[in-house]
């Protein structure tokens, strides 16, 4: 690729010497020349030709000297190298030129072999600029595109080559959450796009800021949905708590959002929110030409069905055993045994204790009607019954005195459809 040099000088027969001196190079495109004649005419052709590499400027020209026209180039690209050309012993002029970011000088009358060689030092010096401005570039690319999926903390390492991470692949014990936003479809058939996609956005960044903020990787963005995971990339031996922090931090913001939603007018749904921990493969499944940070396996799966299950029991967050037996100073309550689709074996399900049923009164009352349901006590269905008198709205105590009234016995909650 050709370097583009303007020249600029009012001496007539500047451009013939030039011209002849390099014509083998301007033959095989090395250099490609432009002139003129003051500076002034000089800014133009800068304006014109974006491409330009070097000025070589004289410093004694009619209208607009070299000096201001060095003081001008300062607002082109900052690549841009300056040559000035000044008479021999001219050390105030120089010792000005070199203050105002010029890259070297000569001295007249010009020996076109010094001037080809302080030409080459500037392309040389121009290149390992650019090259500096490339990388830079990358990785501010690449920086970006980490901050999709990771936490800042994990950016600034992976970004900075601290962390050695393998993303081709492996299998390790992980933890998720996985979200949903009821009624959603409703919202966005009945609501005009321009009030519907800053309310998502707001929403999924409250989420995402969630995660981030409890060291958790973004894997995906589904629509209204969150999925979101603990432990990779980076090793984290707490991330079944990180997972709990984090599906109660999101559950708080989702009820202040959807509370503020509906005093404005929308009707917001609930944010239903599963937790499971277990082994799964994480890597990168994009391929060469796309970067999918993702997991797969049957723990993520089960993550999903949680969710799920959290639309029939009543709750917004179900967190499986299999977290909770890895999380510390877990506080909640048992919802019952589930089967979710792809598991074979009932599991241990809890909702976490939040502000409205913080009370030890209400815990204890519900854990003592709760035991006598699992022992199949027949008086499972009064203590549910004298639980709700006595505590009001719980959507999970009605659930299963909904199903003790109905004849069903213990906790293996069977599911519509599972």
């Amino acid at each position: 690729m050709a370097s583009t040099i303007l020249v600029v000088d009012d001496e007539p027969d500047v451009e013939l010497l030039v011209t002849q001196r390099f014509r083998a190079a301007i033959r095989s495109k090395e250099f490609f020349f432009l002139f003129a004649r003051d500076g002034e005419e000089a800014l133009q052709v800068l304006k014109a030709h974006p491409e330009v590499d070097i000025v070589l400027s004289d410093i004694n020209m009619p209208r607009m000297d070299g000096l201001t026209l060095l003081k001008n180039l300062q607002t082109f690209d900052e690549q841009l190298r300056a040559v000035l050309v000044s008479a021999y012993g001219d050390m105030p002029n120089i010792r000005r030129a070199m203050n105002l970011g010029a890259f070297d000088f000569v001295t007249k009358p010009i020996e076109f072999e010094d001037l080809e060689i302080t030409i080459n030092r500037a392309i040389i010096d121009l290149g390992k600029v650019r090259e500096n401005r490339r990388q830079r570039e990358t990785a501010e690319h690449e920086k970006a595109a980490l901050s999709r999926y990771f936490s800042p903390n994990l950016v600034e390492q992976l970004s900075g080559g601290e962390a050695a991470i393998d993303f081709s692949g492996e299998r390790r014990e992980l933890s998720f959450v996985f979200t949903d936003l009821a009624e959603f479809t409703g919202l966005v058939e009945s609501l005009e796009p321009e009030i519907v996609v800053p309310l998502l956005n707001e929403y999924l960044s409250g989420l995402t800021r969630i995660v981030f903020a409890n060291g958790g990787t973004m894997d995906k963005v589904v629509g209204d949905a969150v999925h979101a995971m603990f432990g990779a990339p980076a090793q984290q031996l707490d991330h079944p708590s990180r997972a709990i922090d984090c599906a109660r931090a999101m559950d708080q913001f989702a009820e202040e959002f959807r509370r503020r939603a509906i005093d404005s007018g929308i009707a917001f749904g609930e944010t239903r929110i599963g937790v499971h921990s277990g082994l799964a493969i994480v890597g990168n499944f994009g391929g060469d030409s796309y970067f999918d940070y993702t997991a797969h396996g049957n723990a993520v799966n089960t993550a999903a069905r949680l969710e799920g299950v959290n639309k029939f029991l009543g709750t917004r967050v179900c967190i499986s055993q299999a977290t909770i037996d890895g999380a510390v100073d877990f506080e909640g309550r048992p919802m019952g045994m589930v089967t979710v689709q792809g598991i074979t074996e009932h599991l241990a399900i809890f909702e976490p204790i939040d502000a409205d049923h913080n009370s030890a009164s209400r815990t204890n009352d519900y854990l003592a009607a709760y035991r006598l349901m699992q022992a199949r006590d027949p008086g499972a269905n009064q203590a549910f019954a004298a639980y709700v008198g006595k505590h009001g709205e719980d959507p999970l105590a009605m659930f299963h005195l909904k199903r003790l009234l109905a004849g069903e016995t213990g906790d293996n909650v069977v599911l519509p459809g599972k």
